[in-house]
Formats: C-alpha cells, structure tokens, sequence
C-alpha cells in the first residue's frame, strides 16, 4: 500500500511551501509522501532553512523547484498556500484534492520571527489536516486474512515482533534494528497502523508505536505463537536494538539521526 502523495505549493517554494515540505516530512512521514514546488521558484530563503533547523527539523534535500518538475506525477493532496498562486496555476495541477491555505509571505516582514510564526501556523494547520485525515482513514475491522497478509512480509512481521517483544519502539530504534532505511520502515508502520495492528502516540518530536490497544484476542494470541515460533530469528535484531543502549542513550542517538 503506498502512502499518500501531498504537494505543498506558493510562489517561490523559498519559503512557505518549502517550510511545509520539512515539517510534513518530519512529522508525517508515516502517513505522506511530501513534495513542494513553486509557480516561480526562486532560492530557498536561508531564515527559512536556520529556523528548521532551530527546531531540529532536517532541511537536508530542500531547494526551490519549478511545478513543471512533478508534472507527471498525480498527488492525493495539492495544497496552495497563496492565493495568486491558487488562481495561476489551479489548472496545472493533478490532484484528487486541492486545497488553499492563504498564509502570508514572512519575507515580506523579513525578520526571523515573522518565520518563526509561519513555522508554528504550519505546524498547527498540518495539525488539523492531520487529525481530520486520520479520522476519515479510520481501519476497517482487522480480519484473519488482513493480519496473515500484513505479515507474510519480513519487514513488517519482524517490526510487531519486536515492538511486541519491546512494548513500543520508535521510528530510530526500528530503523537501527532491522537495518533498513527510515522511510521504508515509516511505509510499513503506515500500512500496519492503518490496518489497525499498531497505534501511536507522540512525545516531543518522536513518535512511538506499540500494538493497538483494541486488538482482538485471537490476534494477540497469534502475535505471541509467531514470536515464540521466531524466537531464534529475531534475537539478532533485538541484539541490534540493545547495542544502542538503554532507552536515554537510544533517545541520543535518534535525535542526532533526525
């Protein structure tokens, strides 16, 4: 099952869009495949990137890109944040759904807090987004051939092993333990929350996942014959797990990889 593609759009895609990018990629990686682009782009402006980085969000990969560079590809969400944008290139887009938040250019005040503010409008606005697409994307009913199909593939059975085994983990811990990049792991954590599998909660800038509270007693019961049948398998992910500390030294260790 493939995440959800969101286009984030203004004028220059220096500073707006460019901001909603790193922050969607930095909070919602499990839930969206995140874009951004501008009508006109210009250069990503450098009190946008210093205030991400501020807040310890990742602005590795950000640059202005023209919409011409997405043309062949179709998104879930486009969401304008401008209004001249809006009406020049509404047409030029392929969305299923196309929203407009109008917010302001903090270039035209050109301090550092003006960018600040838009940092926390965006996060505050994708907050919201977030939160009504979650409800709207409720799962439906976990069934014996969903459970056995989400885990017929190693990835995500050997994740609930070890987030059963561990109580929660997050996106980091998982990573290091099964050695595989973030944002395949943030896939399958996607497809196994939205199947209802796992839940989440959030603390700070992590996420942590842990097995949905309402599981059904007959999935429970089949998480913990697979974990005793696999015992042997995922003793060396756990060691993987364990080499990086107790959970204050792996929280060290996730916030220098985010």
């Amino acid at each position: 099952m493939a995440l959800a593609k969101i286009l984030f759009i203004c004028t220059e895609n220096s500073a707006r869009s460019i901001m909603a990018e790193a922050i969607a990629r930095h909070k919602y990686a499990d839930r969206f495949e995140v874009y951004s682009a501008g009508s006109h782009p210009g250069t990503a402006d450098s009190r946008a990137l210093a205030v991400l980085n501020s807040h310890g969000i990742s602005t590795e990969g950000l640059f202005s890109k023209p919409l011409s560079a997405h043309r062949q590809q179709h998104f879930d969400y486009a969401i304008v944040l401008c209004s001249k944008t809006a009406a020049e290139c509404a047409h030029d887009i392929s969305a299923k759904h196309l929203l407009a938040w109008d917010f302001s250019d903090p270039k035209q005040q050109g301090t550092l807090k003006a960018f600040e503010t838009t940092l926390h409008e965006l996060a505050e606005r994708l907050s919201m987004f977030v939160l009504l697409y979650d409800k709207q994307h409720q799962h439906e009913p976990l069934t014996a051939l969903n459970l056995c199909k989400l885990l017929s593939d190693d990835t995500r059975l050997n994740t609930v092993l070890l987030i059963q085994a561990e109580q929660e983990l997050c996106v980091c811990e998982l990573t290091a333990a099964l050695v595989e990049t973030q944002p395949k792991i943030s896939r399958h954590l996607a497809m196994l929350r939205k199947a209802g599998l796992l839940q989440d909660r959030r603390q700070g800038q992590w996420v942590y996942y842990r097995l949905a509270e309402d599981l059904p007693l007959w999935a429970s019961e089949s998480i913990k014959q697979f974990a005793t049948a696999s015992a042997s398998s995922i003793q060396p992910l756990l060691a993987n797990l364990n080499a990086m500390g107790e959970r204050p030294q792996r929280l060290q260790q996730c916030q220098t990889a985010c």
